[in-house]
């Protein structure tokens, strides 16, 4: 589940204020004091506290990770994972949430505390759950002694409550003493530190005075922190969006030892490539699974009620296509193989093997935007006035590489590079939505062979519907193509 929650620091003796009004829209209802024990486990590097993530198991709760969070105002939002199991050891699911932060680093028991909850339910006047507010008065063990005690107001929303419910209560606690606290989690605290230390990658600034391996670092930090953000979005599944942008993560890295390819160690950055292809190729599957779903249900309802009937089967087979690509992708993903490419690409982020680093970036990187653009411009001048379906695929892909490349260099050429990469961009989703329409032929026309007659039936009409779609993508290409071709855009390279 998704916790919304704000953590306020408390003296020992802070007096709680009157937390509702009388007659208020807030209703307040004490429950009884529990007590529970947390242990926390990580790497001796405390890799998981680095990148804000945790993993504990508590007394009455059982085992929980949670997430890296986003603040919104007082709240931080994250995500919260709960599994059954003995608190003897992690369960294998729960450790597996967490493989691309811990790897192959020994995994153990780093911190535990002691706490007394007294937690309060709030409701709205009509009863409806609002969230929960606890004290809790914390001890941090070391041994079986008490080495450090605090304390720690947490007000958490309700899931189905609106953003801003409990401010007010919030506000009544602050006018009373009570303080955002310095430290973001109970983990930290226990720790006894507000900073475990930097993730193992991270973005360090560029500016238009960066040199070759300032800028090579930062663009492939990018990628790694993107994917690595999103890995445990991919293992539970329930958000299309995390293997789409962990796909969008592996290219961009491959694009850019690609773009950076003349300043590199040619050897080291074919291997990287080709390491970063086989999970590339295994996103892939299931992303484009996604993709042919959303597009085929979103015809279906396109079509008249009578011929919606022979979608069922077309989609549960999809269906039980993606789920095939989604299991390829998991194992893949537990493989040792995965492991040593994500230290691979730490290393890459780190300290790239580059050839000429010390030299000015827009001197070096700038001449290999214009190669990349000179190959896409041959490409267009090949497929003619009538290019084919196939063209149009090669055409997208080398606007992708014109784009990605702009991109790279933007920090060292500002708005000129980032007008001609959203015009490629412009480019590549008119020709990634014709290719899309084009693979969807494919796929239907492969499915109607062996489809029931009305699923068959329906097979045909869809058919007929992407068609008019893939016509409709290919007359508007041009238009897109003429202005990423215009001098204006193109003259800083």
């Amino acid at each position: 589940m998704q916790e919304r929650e704000a953590k306020l620091a408390a003296a020992p003796d802070f007096t709680f204020p009157n937390l509702v009004e009388p007659g208020g829209p807030v209703v307040a209802e004490p429950r009884p004091v529990r007590q529970f024990r947390t242990t926390y486990y990580d790497t001796p590097d405390l890799r998981l506290a680095r990148w804000g993530l945790s993993l504990r198991y508590r007394t009455g709760e059982g085992w929980t990770v949670k997430l890296a969070g986003e603040r919104s105002g007082p709240m931080l939002t994250r995500d919260e994972l709960v599994f059954e199991g003995p608190g003897t050891q992690p369960p294998e699911a729960a450790v597996d949430l967490v493989r691309a932060f811990v790897r192959e680093a020994p995994f153990a028991a780093v911190a535990r505390l002691s706490a007394s909850r007294r937690p309060v339910v709030l409701r709205d006047a009509d009863g409806r759950p609002l969230g929960e507010l606890t004290d809790d008065r914390v001890m941090v063990l070391d041994g079986r002694r008490a080495s450090r005690r605090f304390r720690e107001i947490e007000v958490e929303l309700a899931p189905e409550a609106p953003d801003g419910a409990l401010d007010q209560v919030i506000q009544r606690l602050r006018k009373a003493g009570a303080e955002p606290v310095a430290v973001p989690s109970k983990y930290l605290q226990a720790l006894g530190t507000t900073d475990p230390g930097p993730p193992e990658v991270r973005l360090e600034p560029v500016d238009r005075r960066a040199n070759v391996r300032q800028l090579v670092s930062y663009d492939l930090s990018e990628a790694v922190l993107r994917l690595f953000r999103h890995d445990p979005v991919v293992r539970i599944g329930e958000d299309p969006e995390g293997v789409h942008q962990a796909r969008v993560a592996t290219r961009r890295f491959r694009s850019s030892l690609r773009s950076f390819g003349a300043t590199l160690e040619p050897g080291w950055t074919t291997q990287l490539r080709d390491r970063a292809k086989w999970l590339a190729d295994r996103l892939g599957a299931v992303r484009d699974a996604d993709v042919l779903s959303a597009r085929l249900q979103g015809l279906v309802e396109r079509l008249p009620e009578q011929d919606r009937q022979g979608a069922d089967w077309l989609l549960k087979r999809l269906g039980r296509q993606r789920e095939t690509a989604r299991e390829t992708l998991l194992a893949a993903m537990r493989h040792d193989t995965y492991i040593h490419l994500l230290d691979e690409m730490l290393a890459a982020a780190a300290d790239p093997m580059v050839l000429d680093g010390d030299r000015p970036a827009a001197d070096v990187l700038v001449p290999g935007v214009a190669q990349t653009w000179r190959r896409m411009r041959r490409e267009v001048r090949r497929a003619g006035s009538n290019p084919t379906d196939a063209q149009l695929h090669q055409i997208r892909i080398r606007a992708k590489r014109c784009r990605y490349a702009a991109e790279a260099v933007e920090p060292v050429v500002g708005k000129p590079a980032r007008r001609f990469a959203a015009a490629a961009e412009a480019v590549q989703e008119i020709l990634g939505d014709h290719h899309d329409a084009v693979v969807a032929q494919e796929w239907l026309r492969e499915a109607a062979a062996n489809a029931p007659g009305r699923s068959a039936l329906t097979a045909g009409l869809l058919i007929a519907a992407e068609r008019e779609d893939a016509e409709r993508s290919r007359a508007q290409w041009e238009g897109a193509w003429t202005r990423l071709d215009s001098a204006k855009l193109r003259d800083w390279f």
